[in-house]
């Protein structure tokens, strides 16, 4: 067993470096598109740049969120021209080049519209990017188009049931996910700006998940709707979600001082009925009787359940710190243990077979976040 301790022990450290030797300096390099501009959205196996892989929008703004924040700790210096450089294409291509408000969907590899939508996930990431990058410089400019995406998201994408349409145009179901993200993203602006309209807008979104989201009978977060907020049955689970909101309950207890210490236990135990048995990672999705429904297991919500752990260390739990670095160890044993470096397995098979051929840069946020926050508080 001293082994496996000094194997935790040190993990933290471990990452730390794997992120600024290997994810960074890939990220940046082959995960950018040096003729058209923009980030790559995936990776081949071999680690070479999947140059014709449409551009998903929140991917872009997930990555330029990684560079801000590794510039912000000091982690990497150049992030901070790498994340303006990748908001610059974000602002050129996207931002109503229909002359419609919001930013578009998805992008061809030149840099041409290939779906028009208006994504409520995608708008939530867009401006949790801004804030990002506003905490590097204040700029003045970054703050406008801050304000000019929350103007959007108030005279186009509000649903007079609470919280936001899925899309424009509008679409089923409604998910609890853009909601959670457009949460994280109000946190993420009151820590830029210190402006108490965040407060409230993040107060908001808390609500939401208090009437609509979360099941206080069963103890779960549930993940799609109707347009009035009924629950659509059979209702789905994801693991990962649960682990995720603990973590960002604790960054509204931060602002505000508003007690969430209930939620997030509950949250918590009822993320872990969803474990494999043979890894201890979070499986993708359960049943509202805690039943493992698909015991595939993706990347992602291993970074949340460390996340929530690291959450609860923060508050003092007794413990939270161990299993942090108990679920960081499984995050580098299983995920991150990739031949190309700074590269990562997206998801598995209940038996240990990877299931996705490509190196998907959505993974990026997930693992920074987790080894970012790891760092500040264990």
């Amino acid at each position: 067993m001293a082994d496996e301790g000094m194997i935790a022990a040190d993990v933290v450290a471990r990452l730390k470096r794997r992120m600024i030797d290997e994810a960074l300096p890939l990220w940046s390099t082959v995960g950018w598109d040096h003729e058209a501009g923009g980030f790559i959205d995936r990776l081949h196996r071999d680690g070479s740049a999947d140059a014709a892989a449409p551009r998903r929008m929140f991917v872009q703004a997930r990555q330029i969120w990684c560079y801000a924040k590794a510039a912000q700790l000091g982690w990497y210096p150049e992030g901070r021209v790498i994340a303006l450089k990748g908001l610059e294409y974000l602002l050129a291509r996207a931002k109503a080049p229909d002359g419609k408000p919001g930013y578009v969907h998805r992008l061809t590899p030149e840099g041409a519209v290939l779906d028009g939508r208006r994504d409520a996930y995608d708008h939530a990431f867009i401006l949790f990017a801004l804030a990002a990058v506003y905490t590097l410089d204040g700029d003045a400019q970054i703050r406008a188009e801050i304000d000019a995406l929350l103007a959007f998201l108030d005279g186009h994408l509000r649903s007079p049931h609470g919280g936001v349409h899925e899309s424009l145009p509008v679409s089923l179901p409604r998910r609890q996910n853009p909601h959670m993200h457009l949460f994280e993203a109000m946190i993420g602006c009151f820590d830029a700006t210190h402006d108490l309209s965040f407060q409230n807008r993040a107060g908001e979104f808390f609500a939401l998940f208090l009437a609509n989201l979360y099941d206080k009978q069963k103890r779960i977060l549930t993940e799609y709707f109707e347009e009035d907020w009924s629950k659509i049955e059979p209702v789905s689970v994801e693991p990962g979600h649960q682990a995720e909101w603990v973590w960002l309950l604790k960054g509204f207890e931060r602002i505000t001082g508003c007690p969430t210490g209930q939620r997030r236990a509950e949250l918590l135990a009822s993320a872990l009925r969803y474990r494999d048995g043979a890894t201890g990672c979070l499986t993708d999705e359960g049943d509202d009787a805690g039943n493992i429904r698909c015991s595939t297991r993706r990347l992602w919500p291993q970074t949340e359940i460390a996340k929530a752990w690291i959450a609860q260390a923060e508050s003092g739990e007794a413990g939270a710190a161990d299993e942090a670095r108990a679920a960081l160890v499984r995050l580098e044993r299983h995920y991150l243990s990739h031949p190309v470096k700074g590269g990562w397995y997206d998801q598995f098979d209940r038996d240990g077979k990877s299931l996705v051929d490509t190196i998907p840069a959505s993974s990026f946020y997930h693992v920074l976040c987790a080894v970012t926050e790891a760092e500040q508080v264990l």
